[in-house]
């Protein structure tokens, strides 16, 4: 007798799980996306269920630790052969357990959002998905914000520049990039950096995130940097209050292909400065 959905162990995923959770993303028409996996089977926490049958991972989900102050959760699937049997709910329910008094945040998409609104997220934003080949934007000479590659000295400023516009530490998060981006540059001023960004290969694209900037321009001198330095398409999740930003992307090039809804739990609004905070690292990770 096979055993119920409700009684399967929940365990702890680890980077060997790297081709399960692979093929889990691939069975619901997902990108494999195996790179990013890497990154948060070793820097989050995974949660799966195994299916009995032998057959890979039922469910699985990861959540981001940054301290006490927030957690994000990310990548929850659920394989298509066991929708809508409640196996996403229990995860879910028992991700918040675990979480206890850690408020906790996710990108939602329209057909999620549904069961996240059932377990208290609320929405606080949205964010707009944009894809395209950036069209080199005319010489503006209004401006003059400067950006290079970033060095092994810029690190500790690159951290302080992070923290204050996400509002926690994440040092965890932003020392992988170098080695797990194609491309890490900042912006700077007489020798004081107003940005930073990084590209990093998710199957045929690149994707821009963290974009962290002290303003618009220096947002897209740093989008303008990265596409120069990459024949791939750009992709990356702007938060849809920098409407300047967006405007400008697509009138160079790239187009609109999805909206996610921003939820926390927990807690009434994401900490630091939304203003420098132009796109996540990923959506799976804030």
């Amino acid at each position: 007798m096979s055993t119920p959905l409700s009684e399967l162990p929940i365990r702890r995923l680890t980077k060997d799980d790297l081709v399960s959770c692979s093929n889990l993303s691939e069975d619901r028409g997902w990108p494999r996306e195996e790179h990013k996996w890497g990154l948060l089977l070793t820097a989050g926490t995974g949660y799966g269920i195994d299916d009995p049958a032998g057959k890979g991972l039922v469910t699985a989900c990861v959540v981001t630790p940054y301290g006490s102050g927030l957690a994000a959760i990310g990548m929850m699937l659920v394989a298509e052969r066991f929708s809508r049997q409640g196996i996403g709910r229990r995860l879910m329910k028992h991700v918040l357990e675990e979480a206890g008094d850690t408020p906790l945040t996710l990108h939602a998409t329209p057909y999620g959002q549904p069961l996240y609104k059932e377990l208290g997220f609320a929405d606080i934003g949205r964010a707009e998905m944009v894809r395209g080949c950036l069209r080199a934007p005319e010489a503006d000479t209004s401006t003059t914000v400067t950006t290079r590659p970033a060095t092994a000295e810029d690190l500790q400023a690159v951290l302080r520049l992070d923290a204050e516009a996400f509002g926690l530490d994440r040092t965890h998060m932003i020392t992988r990039l170098p080695a797990f981006a194609d491309h890490f540059r900042v912006a700077e001023e007489d020798g004081v950096l107003t940005g930073y960004a990084a590209a990093w290969p998710n199957m045929e694209t690149h994707v821009v995130g963290p974009l962290i900037a002290r303003d618009t321009e220096t947002a897209k001198a740093l989008i303008s940097s990265l596409s120069a330095e990459t024949d791939r398409p750009l992709r990356t999740d702007i938060d849809v209050r920098h409407e300047e930003l967006i405007a400008w992307v697509k009138e160079h090039g790239l187009e609109t292909i999805a909206f996610n809804a921003v939820m926390t739990h927990g807690i009434p609004d994401l900490p630091g400065d939304w203003t420098r905070r132009f796109a996540p690292l990923s959506v799976a990770v804030g």
